[in-house]
């Protein structure tokens, strides 16, 4: 079989592609300023380096999707490249709020960890391609965890509730986010592994996609 033969999904030139090179791009400038924010303690660097994470990662996948270059190698870089920018902000988050060490333990818990195992669970599914086809699995872990609202949330809510916190000193308001988060990342993994082991029968969306 030759390389051009190859399913999308899974040809090495795509490693190399457009979509590639932008979540390259992007983790390279949202850790640079991440770095440098860590350094000069300044809320506005963060905001930029969040910026630039955040747009980033709704640029590659876009591009992917306009393309037709969405990849199995794609989705694991975007995964990786997720959990590199989001841990070096959360540590210039520490050094800018010292109050945040609490909620921000938590969230990198659940997202570096139960999030991680989430998200990396499609591999086991040859035919879609990302979490974001997972409502062909299960619908309800789909919603949770990948669909637009999910994907603001969860990262979006802790880290505006982190810098109203450190602006106002409501400490409670990360807190109660940050455990909100991590249940549903707990609820999300206990049906996962129910589904797994056999107890539990998937959902899947019917035909045409999320509604």
């Amino acid at each position: 079989m030759t390389t051009t033969s190859l399913p999308s999904a899974v040809r090495p030139a795509l490693l190399l592609g457009v979509p590639n090179r932008v979540t390259l791009i992007r983790t390279v400038i949202a850790m640079a300023v991440a770095t440098y924010a860590f350094r000069t303690e300044q809320l506005p660097w963060l905001v930029v380096g969040y910026f630039a994470y955040w747009f980033g990662d709704s640029l590659d996948g876009w591009v992917a999707r306009r393309r037709n270059e969405e990849s199995l190698s794609g989705a694991v870089f975007d995964i990786v490249c997720d959990r590199a920018c989001s841990f070096l902000l959360a540590a210039a988050f520490m050094t800018t709020y010292p109050d945040t060490i609490g909620p921000l333990a938590i969230y990198l818990i659940q997202f570096g960890v139960l999030d991680t195992m989430l998200t990396f669970a499609f591999l086991l599914w040859p035919w879609i391609l990302s979490p974001n086809y997972f409502y062909k699995i299960d619908r309800p872990i789909y919603l949770w965890n990948w669909s637009k609202p999910a994907k603001a949330l969860n990262t979006g809510a802790v880290v505006i509730s982190l810098i109203v916190a450190g602006e106002t000193g409501a400490q409670w308001l990360p807190y109660t986010v940050a455990i909100a988060a991590l249940v549903v990342k707990v609820v999300s993994s206990y049906r996962l592994i129910t589904i797994l082991c056999g107890r539990r029968a998937a959902a899947p969306e019917p035909e045409g996609g999320p509604v």
